[in-house]
Formats: C-alpha cells, sequence, structure tokens
C-alpha cells in the first residue's frame, strides 16, 4: 500500500443497526516457515551462501532439532538488514524497508510488523555469539531458503537477487508476434478471473490465481473475520482464510473452501512502459466487474516496491481488482489513488506477486485461518491510559484522497457525568488545506472509530472530539470568543472543534468543514 502517496481503495461496507463501516486496520504479519532440516550427517561444517556467496561468519553455524542456526549480525547485514541489539531485554530488532521484525533471545516467538508469530525454535546465545533460525529470520525478510544436503550448506536468495533474476529473465524472453487486444478482447479474456470480495468489514476485489486461490491486497483480508466470494456469474464462495500474506506488499492469496471453476490468470513479472494502455477491472463502489482504461502514467518505486501509477479510473472497493497491459497479460493489483482531476491511481506490481506466489504450498491446505485481529475483542475494564494507547497507535492518523490526515495528543477521561470523552487534534496544516475536501474520508473514519469503539466498549455512553489547535501571530477574526485565547507576546491560539462523535444505542456526528 502507497500509504505515503495515497489512500487504499477498500470500500466500507454498510451494516444496519447502530454504526455503519467498520475499520480496515494495518495489521502485519509473516508466516513462520518450517524449520532448515538436514537429513544427512553433520559433522561437516555447515556453510551459508547469500546470493551465491559464501558469508563469512565468526562462528559455525549449528542444528538443533532440525533447525539451522547462524550468526545473528552477518546473516541480516548481508541481507541488507539493519539491527538493533537491546541488551536489557536481550532484543533483536530488524528492519529492511517497510518490514519489521522482533525477536528475543530464549523466546519461542516474534513479532513481525507488530503481529506476534510462532517460531520453530528460539534464537540462543553460544559462545557470546547471537545465533537466530536461518529459515524464518531469512524469509521473514522476503528471502528465499534452500537445503543443499550434499554440501551441507544453506543456500539464501534475497528479494533483491530474486528481482534481478526475475527481470534478467524478462529481458532475456525474445520478442514474440503477439497482437495487441482492445479493450473488449481484455475483458473477453479476462472477466471471469475478477471476483468481488465481500469481508465482514467491507469490500474489495481480487483476481483467481489457482483452483481455490485468490490474489487481493493485504489491506482488503487482514482485518476481516469472514469473508465471501462472488463471481461475475452470481456464483457464491465462501473464504476459508489467508493462505500466504506479505504485508510490506499490501499482497495476500485467500482460498475458498471449494474450487471455483474459474480460468485462473497467469502471473509473471510483465512490468509496462510509461504511456503504455492498461485496461482496469474491479469493483469500485462494490458495483462488480466494472471496466475502466487508462495509460500508465508514471513507473515509481519505494521502500522497494515498483508501483504502476495509471490514469485508468478506480475507486473505493477496487483493492485488490486486476490491471492488465495491451496483451491482456496481468501487469498489477490496483491498490491506492488520490481523488483527483488527474486520476492519480496505483497498482502494486504483479512481480511482488509472483514472489508471494513462490510461498505457495504444492495444494490448498485444510488448515487456513483469517489473520489475528487487529483490535481487542473487548477494553471492558481497561484503563484510560490503556485505551489512549491504542487510540494512538491504531487511530493515529487516516488516508485521505488529499493524503494522510494524524491526529495527535490523544487524551481518554470519565467525565464525572459517566461519559468516555476521547479527544485528539488534528494536524492544523492538513485541516487549513483539505479540511472541506477531505471532511468525507474524516467522517468514514470517525465512523470506523465509532463502531469499534461500540464492539469493544458496550454499553458505554461515548464522546469523540478531534480539534483543531494553532497558534498565530495575530489575532484572528471571526472565531468565537472561546474559540481564540490571547497568549501573550503578540500570540493567540485558536481552538476549536472540527468533529464531534457521540454514540451509545444511536450515533451522531457533527463537523466543521
Amino acid at each position: 500500500m502507497k500509504t505515503k502517496l495515497a489512500q487504499t481503495l477498500l470500500a466500507p461496507l454498510l451494516v444496519t443497526g447502530l454504526l455503519l463501516s467498520p475499520l480496515a486496520g494495518t495489521t502485519s504479519t509473516a508466516s513462520a516457515a518450517s524449520a532448515v532440516t538436514t537429513a544427512a550427517s553433520t559433522t561437516q561444517a555447515i556453510k551459508v551462501y547469500i546470493d551465491g556467496s559464501k558469508l563469512s561468519l565468526p562462528a559455525a553455524p549449528y542444528v538443533k532439532n532440525g533447525v539451522t542456526f547462524v550468526p545473528m549480525r552477518q546473516i541480516f547485514t548481508a541481507l541488507g538488514a539493519s539491527i538493533t541489539w537491546v541488551e536489557k531485554t536481550q532484543t533483536i530488532i530488524v528492519r529492511k524497508n517497510t518490514t519489521t521484525v522482533s525477536l528475543t533471545v530464549g523466546k519461542k516467538e516474534a513479532v513481525v510488523d507488530g503481529k506476534t508469530v510462532k517460531l520453530d525454535a528460539a534464537p540462543a546465545v553460544k559462545n557470546g555469539t547471537t545465533f537466530v533460525p536461518a529459515r524464518f529470520v531469512a524469509e521473514a525478510l522476503g528471502a528465499k531458503v534452500k537445503w543443499d544436503n550434499a554440501a551441507q550448506a544453506v543456500r539464501i536468495t534475497s528479494i533483491e537477487q530474486q528481482w534481478a533474476e526475475a527481470y534478467e529473465e524478462y529481458e532475456e524472453t525474445p520478442e514474440d508476434d503477439r497482437t495487441k487486444l482492445t479493450p473488449k478482447e481484455i475483458v473477453e479474456q479476462n472477466d471471469e478471473s475478477v471476483v468481488l470480495i465481500t469481508t465482514n468489514k467491507a469490500l474489495g476485489s481480487g483476481v483467481v490465481i489457482g483452483d481455490r486461490w485468490i490474489l487481493t491486497n493485504n489491506h482488503v483480508i487482514e482485518d476481516a473475520s469472514s469473508a465471501t466470494i462472488t463471481s461475475i456469474y452470481g456464483d457464491e464462495y465462501k473464504v476459508q482464510g489467508v493462505v500466504v500474506n506479505r504485508p510490506s506488499s499490501d499482497l495476500a492469496i485467500i482460498q475458498t473452501d471449494e474450487s471455483l471453476y474459474l480460468e485462473p490468470v497467469s502471473v509473471g513479472y510483465t512490468v509496462p512502459e510509461k504511456g503504455d494502455k492498461v485496461v482496469a477491472i474491479g469493483s469500485p463502489l462494490g458495483i462488480q466487474n466494472t471496466v475502466s482504461d487508462g495509460l500508465v502514467s508514471n513507473i515509481s518505486y519505494e521502500d522497494g516496491l515498483t508501483y504502476i501509477q495509471t490514469s485508468a479510473p478506480i475507486d473505493h472497493g477496487s483493492s485488490g481488482g486486476a490491471l492488465f497491459d495491451e496483451y491482456g497479460d496481468l501487469v498489477g493489483i490496483t491498490t491506492a489513488g488520490y481523488t483527483s482531476q488527474a486520476d492519480l491511481n496505483f497498482a502494486v506490481s504483479v512481480a511482488h506477486a509472483s514472489l508471494l506466489m513462490g510461498l505457495l504450498p504444492e495444494s490448498p491446505q485444510e488448515d487456513v485461518k483469517f489473520l489475528p485481529a487487529i483490535l481487542p475483542d473487548t477494553l471492558k475494564g481497561a484503563s484510560m491510559e490503556t485505551i489512549t494507547a491504542l487510540m494512538k497507535k491504531e487511530f493515529g492518523s487516516v488516508a485521505t484522497g488529499d493524503g494522510t490526515a494524524s491526529f495527535s495528543n490523544w487524551e481518554v477521561k470519565r467525565d464525572s457525568q459517566g461519559w468516555i470523552v476521547l479527544t485528539a487534534d488534528i494536524d492544523p496544516r492538513f485541516y487549513t488545506y483539505y479540511g472541506g475536501s477531505s471532511a468525507n474520508d474524516i467522517r468514514s473514519w470517525a465512523i470506523n472509530l465509532g463502531h469499534e469503539l461500540n464492539r469493544m466498549l458496550p454499553g458505554e455512553t461515548i464522546q469523540v472530539i478531534i480539534s483543531f489547535d494553532r497558534t498565530f501571530g495575530f489575532q484572528p477574526r471571526g472565531f468565537a470568543e472561546n474559540e481564540v485565547t490571547a497568549l501573550g507576546d503578540n500570540k493567540w491560539k485558536v481552538r476549536f472543534p472540527v468533529l464531534d462523535m457521540q454514540l451509545k444505542d444511536q450515533l451522531y456526528i457533527s463537523m466543521k468543514d
């Protein structure tokens, strides 16, 4: 998800009752992959190769209970990650691009992008050297790992090398005599391969890539506990869960409980060129399999990801949809966009999907589940400090068509009348420039917040106040008397509520544009 530049295109699902659209959160997770195992004797010294080069190590790797351990610092450095060692807690914090991995010596679980995953073995310290399980740490950073039994070696291919190999293969592919297709022909070829995804939280799109597998955006499915797939023929299929996902590229592959009998799309490494024509198929605002066309406006790169900027119109609900080139090949998964007359829309390159598919099992598994929930089931009995911390972490900003609106200075108190009152300040510069045009997005964010607060704090009377707060070097005019405070030294503070939301069995929102 191109969070620094654009909003995600997930359409909130309207539900009956007190509130309207539940929050689509920002969870992250990674598979705690199976251990590197050795069936042969381990009397021979274990070697580690990264992208074909033997890694020089201060201490020899070792195998314990079928898991190969390697010295921490050298493997992370070789994979291009930064390392922070917290001596007091014996914790290793690793960062690469948008991925953060935290491991603790002696603890058989890790935290990947804020979510806890189980490990087959815990990091350990031997003779002053910290060792980590090779397969988990490599795959958490997007690398591929193979055990070479004959050479007694762990062979790791970094995500950068995977990209280079894929691009080299693409470059070496001879030019063919493929015929360019019209938009109508592209639709005829691919329309049944794009589906509508309805979760208990929102609406999105997906692309069929296998008998029971569908490729979509991670943010479409990340906070869902149930989902259904609807084909263009009106057939509905239950989603069992998430097979593999990678939050850093905002991609996930979900699995249905039965065969789809829909033509899967071939997923390759094709990257179109600026100026090429493209066709998008998705379900904007829930209007299934809507077709639009446009140009590749630009190719951009951010945090190791490739994005295709396109003028093909898309909207909320298009998240996870397909972007095809003139030959009918899938080139991107529509992910985000601005509300703009310039049609600034983005798709994550399909090459990232190809890498993700490398983590798929050989066949559908029956134990797949939905991703862990981002928010707790309940806040009943929680302290005001705990609720404040949750607001800061999970509700500190909202992506709008004009960029990201940030909310700071969160404070939660119970007042004399028993209400739980949550207050925060909106970024004053953002509000000054975009307060009017982003009002609908902020209102939707507030409704999402209200839904979650009502769920986590049932029976409570709640008020949320978001305020504009800024100091000026002149005395502003046109404000109510209680909205302007003289600070002295030719300074005046302006503070007024931008949003006032109150809820219990009903919801009321007042906004000042």
